[in-house]
């Protein structure tokens, strides 16, 4: 089975409790396990983190640098638009699919979300469908790797 890291950064972990009206009621535990769930099904494992620390995610994007990992899925938070350690630990990683993922609308809101050091390094940006840009994310990553295995 494929490994997929998903990393989720600051304050996603308060989901379901925060900005009810910008990310809805579903929490990110239930992220998770829909997201596993769907996972199964196609064959890909999941491995599901986050943290509100900075360093943690940037030395868990080495694991897939050091190829623990054959894609990775990320939803950096607020750390999108300020972390350039985050874009350069991206930029080391070879031969891996990065999709970056976001469940609101970044364009619809305020104009210093607009600005992703992310994207530029992703495969693709999912963002805007609520709990199900992870499911979406999910199917894109298993499109890469397929196209990229032949």
């Amino acid at each position: 089975m494929k490994q997929i890291l998903v990393i989720n950064g600051p304050n996603l972990n308060l989901l379901g409790k925060r900005e009810l009206e910008i990310y809805g009621t579903t929490s990110l535990e239930e992220i998770e396990k829909k997201s596993k769930e769907f996972s199964k099904n196609i064959k890909l494992n999941i491995d599901f983190k986050q943290s509100n620390e900075e360093a943690k995610i940037i030395s868990w994007i080495h694991l897939c640098v050091d190829n623990k990992y054959d894609g990775l899925l990320i939803n950096a938070g607020a750390y999108t638009h300020t972390s350039i350690a985050i874009m350069d630990a991206l930029k080391a990683m070879k031969n891996i699919p990065i999709i970056e993922v976001h469940l609101s609308n970044i364009h619809q809101r305020e104009e210093f979300r607009k600005k992703s050091y992310i994207s530029g390094v992703a495969n693709g940006v999912i963002f805007g469908f609520g709990e199900y840009s992870y499911i979406l994310a999910i199917m894109a990553i298993e499109n890469l790797l397929k196209k990229n295995n032949g």
